[in-house]
């Protein structure tokens, strides 16, 4: 049916193939969905709070975003309520950050 080589040849891609699903699987262990909310008295300045406190509390936790940011707004009374949220992924020791806004240097 098949020969030594052919099925020496096999063996390997499968061996290939099952390593690298492995390593895909460990590297995607340690992500999460981060969410975060800006409000305030306007639509652009709610959607600012909220996409750049996200980014900074990703920053702060270590990680990565992976994957497009999604943002969506509800517009009050008086003001306009913001929710963003993306999956991000683990790739350092966490930050030291004074909440969502100011994240000290490594």
């Amino acid at each position: 049916m098949f020969s030594e080589g052919q099925m020496r040849c096999l063996k390997l891609g499968l061996a290939a193939t099952a390593a690298i699903f492995a390593l895909s699987a460990t590297a995607e262990a340690d992500c999460v969905k981060v969410q975060a909310v800006g409000e305030a008295m306007t639509h652009d300045i709610a959607e600012l709070f909220s996409t750049h406190g996200l980014a900074n509390i990703i920053y702060g936790q270590g990680r990565v975003g992976k994957g497009p940011v999604h943002t969506k707004c509800e517009d009050g009374a008086s003001t306009t309520t913001c929710h963003s949220s993306q999956t991000a992924c683990k790739v350092t020791t966490p930050k030291t950050c004074l909440g969502a806004w100011f994240c000290f240097p490594a």
